[in-house]
């Protein structure tokens, strides 16, 4: 099935997540994770995108984002991740032989408010989550960790909302299982995460449904979200 085409995602926030091909290791040293963070910095100098927060993993990686035009996600991500392939291959000696990554990023567009709160902490408590670190901010390839080791990272955009004073303990709580599967239900499907107007209007600026009829009644209740 063709994808379908996003016509207005400029000023949009997005969540975006890749793996490797077939699950494979993708970093297996911290020279790799560095490597990788490089590749995101020079991404970043090149396009028109704010990058929120992000965490790196053993075999994907996530992304919380914002492209400042139109076009500007895919320009992106396809330089990104075919930099990232081109120079992991050639320092492995692997050259042509098969694909780094599994195929095309996977990405969402999260609501300015308390969802894009609930992303952050998903994204940055990631390590945690997999049981790689006791505290989330000992993983030393996120965002929240590099807010704390150095809170002028030029890479780094503020905040559209405000985090709490004690981020850091937001971020080690534990999200529930209903809440984490309810926002990978969203990335399943490919649909915005936010409030249900919020939701409807964004699918409609990008093309993904049509626009409402005047005096048809919404059937969509509203999100509902634990903080």
């Amino acid at each position: 099935m063709p994808r379908r085409p996003r016509t207005s995602t400029s000023g949009l926030i997005f969540h975006v997540v890749n793996r490797a091909a077939k699950r494979a290791p993708l970093f297996e040293s911290a020279g790799d994770y560095d490597a990788f963070e490089h590749v995101l910095a020079e991404a970043i100098a090149r396009d028109n995108v704010d990058l929120f927060a992000y965490c790196l993993m053993p075999n994907h990686w996530h992304l919380l984002l914002s492209p400042g035009t139109d076009g500007a996600l895919s320009r992106f991500m396809h330089w990104l991740t075919t930099t990232h392939a081109r120079r992991w291959q050639t320092v492995r000696g692997l050259d042509g032989q098969g694909a780094v990554y599994q195929g095309r990023f996977r990405s969402i567009p999260v609501s300015s408010d308390e969802h894009f709160l609930w992303v952050g902490r998903y994204v940055e408590r990631n390590a945690l989550r997999a049981g790689l670190v006791k505290d989330a901010k000992d993983w030393p390839w996120s965002s929240l960790a590099r807010r704390l080791l150095d809170s002028s990272t030029s890479w780094l955009t503020e905040w559209p909302v405000s985090r709490p004073e004690d981020w850091t303990l937001h971020v080690n709580r534990p999200q529930t299982d209903a809440e984490v599967q309810a926002f990978k239900d969203s990335m399943a499907k490919g649909e915005p995460f936010g409030e249900s107007e919020w939701k409807r209007a964004t699918m409609v600026r990008m093309g993904l449904l049509p626009r409402q009829p005047r005096g048809q009644p919404r059937k969509e209740g509203p999100t509902v979200l634990k903080k």
